[in-house]
């Protein structure tokens, strides 16, 4: 799931490493992440030493379960235990990002993007777009949401992420808007879906489905979080970007991912990258999935 005393130093440490995880994540630094950005897909050799640099750096170090992961497959042996995120409709709604094809793994999401560039980009999962009409695939007459890494087309996958967090916060960029000088170490979810764009107007309107305020509560909320795509699975594990591909994240996170996709108007998506509160301008890049037993929590059915 993109910015005196000991405890003091550590607080602020730990604030700052949280606050752009979706920013480092996406870029990566070191290794295999940043060696092959320019030269087409990397083979399957890079992506398996980059999880063989996960294992061994994780290690015996105590790390927490790591996302993201087949949420079909239940088995994991990670020993740390955390207690889950209350339910999002009890937390503030902090942030709002999405990955271009999806992070997770599931039936309806299962089609192996390709290696990609070694860092996150034109890799993860995706829907499979024979099941699409001509009509829904028909190209755009520009580019939508558009950076050097990516533009984004009809038919392509995303994976949104609506992070929540147990601080009193308002919503805004990067994950550091998940925290506040008063809780430097809050609970955090994300509500997780899957969407496939179309280019239909009468698709869902992704303006609506990022829309927010403040509830009857008085916490943030998103109000259009899909409620048709399936129960969603929810897990213990961490926060999520190819800047980890080869470390830890020691952030802890409770996932609730949907298992469907649901359609959304292309159109729209763009709308929302040229101007939102989180500015989000692009999609960011996936993390390898994680498949190692041992950096997986075991999920209860």
């Amino acid at each position: 799931m993109k910015h005196n005393t000991i405890a003091m130093s550590v607080a602020m440490a730990a604030s700052l490493m949280l606050a752009a995880p979706a920013m480092a994540g996406e870029h990566g630094h070191g290794g295999h992440e940043g060696a092959h950005a320019s030269h087409g897909p990397v083979s399957d050799k890079v992506i398996a030493d980059q999880r063989k640099a996960l294992a061994r750096n994780t290690k015996g170090k105590g790390f927490g379960p790591q996302s993201p992961r087949d949420i079909d497959a239940v088995d994991g042996r990670n020993q740390r235990i955390f207690g889950a995120a209350p339910a999002y409709t009890q937390m503030n709604l902090c942030n709002i990002h999405f990955h271009k094809n999806a992070e997770h793994r599931a039936k309806d999401f299962s089609i192996y993007a390709g290696n990609g560039d070694g860092h996150g980009y034109q890799s993860g999962y995706r829907y499979d777009t024979a099941l699409l009409s001509k009509a829904e695939l028909a190209p755009t007459r520009h580019k939508i949401c558009d950076s050097a890494h990516s533009t984004l087309r009809p038919g392509d996958t995303i994976e949104v992420h609506y992070v929540h967090t147990t601080a009193q916060v308002k919503p805004g960029p990067t994950l550091g808007s998940c925290l506040s000088d008063a809780i430097k170490n809050p609970q955090l979810r994300v509500e997780t879906q899957v969407y496939v764009l179309v280019n239909d107007k009468h698709a869902l309107d992704f303006g609506e489905l990022t829309r927010y305020g403040k509830a009857k509560s008085g916490l943030y909320q998103a109000f259009n979080i899909p409620d048709n795509t399936g129960t969603p699975v929810q897990y213990a594990g961490s926060t999520t970007g190819p800047g980890y591909n080869e470390k830890g994240s020691p952030f802890q996170v409770t996932w609730s991912v949907r298992p469907h996709v649901a359609k959304v108007n292309i159109e729209t998506v763009g709308q929302w990258c040229k101007k939102n509160d989180f500015n989000e301008d692009h999609a960011h890049g996936v993390r390898n999935l994680v498949k190692n037993p041992d950096l997986l929590s075991k999920i209860s059915r």
